[in-house]
């Protein structure tokens, strides 16, 4: 474990926190474009229960989330409850908004909650002039039109809310070190399989026979919590959480050109100019001296 810790440190040090971030804004969307492929044959639920098996399976080793949950007092064990409980609703919910709306939607839905944590956070006009643009730049990537689809709005809504508390709880987690926020996570993502467990694995159960399946669900776990989660707490270790919340503005970009290649949805010139406006955003963004 001490390895792991050095090398967990020695990486969150070696490398940029924006770089961290970009990779988790790359991969927090490519793992759930595989997931929505996967939908007609696994099912929401299913993808989901995978999502979350696969992760905790992968984290474990690294991990080791039973002496984190053994060793840890009631303050962590209470911030382990509440972050895997959120990890679990949170994904659900997600997936079940992406079933029935265009992914880049309910990534610009996600970021409106993070609106009330940056503005937290903020401390100079600069950085409200930045959230200004970014938030304009997301209305903009919604569509005025919205959605006929009152149900998957309201799992994205839900998934949006969640999100914040995921923020929120990260960077407690994150207060650790490095190290230490990546070891809540893997004993947080164990407690969310289980939340997770009587939902979804009757549909994950119909294709075990299938190694293709198996392999394709695994695969999404991976790429939707193992890497961008663990990135997540390496920048969240460096980054202030108000600077987090407001560089989460690149998750709906990140959305639609990965749902464009992947998806086949293709952006109209609206989308792009809401693209480009969150860019600037982020780009006129200093972070929070906190």
């Amino acid at each position: 474990m001490s390895a792991n810790r050095t090398i967990l440190n020695r990486a969150s040090k070696a490398v940029p926190p924006q770089i961290w971030f970009g990779i988790s804004a790359i991969f927090h969307y490519l793992g759930p474009s595989f997931a929505v492929l996967l939908f007609p044959a696994v099912g929401v639920l299913g993808v989901a229960w995978f999502r979350m098996a696969s992760a905790a399976l992968v984290l474990a080793p690294l991990t080791r989330p039973w002496r984190t949950i053994r060793k840890a007092d009631g303050r962590v064990r209470l911030l382990l409850v509440g972050l895997g409980l959120c990890l679990a609703v949170m994904n659900t919910s997600f997936y079940l908004a992406l079933d029935r709306l265009p992914m880049s939607l309910v990534a610009a839905m996600e970021f409106i909650g993070t609106i009330a944590v940056a503005l937290y956070g903020l401390r100079t006009r600069r950085n409200v002039l930045a959230l200004v643009i970014a938030a304009t730049g997301v209305y903009i990537l919604i569509d005025a039109t919205w959605s006929t689809d009152p149900l998957g709005l309201a799992f994205a809504a839900l998934n949006a809310v969640l999100f914040v508390g995921y923020i929120i709880l990260g960077h407690r987690a994150a207060a650790q070190g490095a190290s230490g926020g990546v070891e809540i996570l893997g004993a947080a993502m164990l407690l969310a399989f289980l939340f997770l467990m009587p939902v979804g694995f009757a549909e994950a159960l119909r294709v075990f026979g299938h190694a293709e399946l198996v392999l394709a669900g695994i695969a999404v776990g991976i790429c939707s919590s193992v890497v961008p989660y663990i990135c997540d707490q390496l920048a969240m270790s460096r980054l202030p959480r108000a600077s987090f919340a407001l560089m989460l503005a690149l998750l709906p970009a990140t959305a639609t050109i990965i749902a464009a290649i992947i998806l086949a949805q293709i952006p109209t010139m609206r989308d792009i100019a809401g693209i480009a406006l969150v860019m600037t955003g982020i780009a006129i963004h200093r972070p929070a001296q906190d």
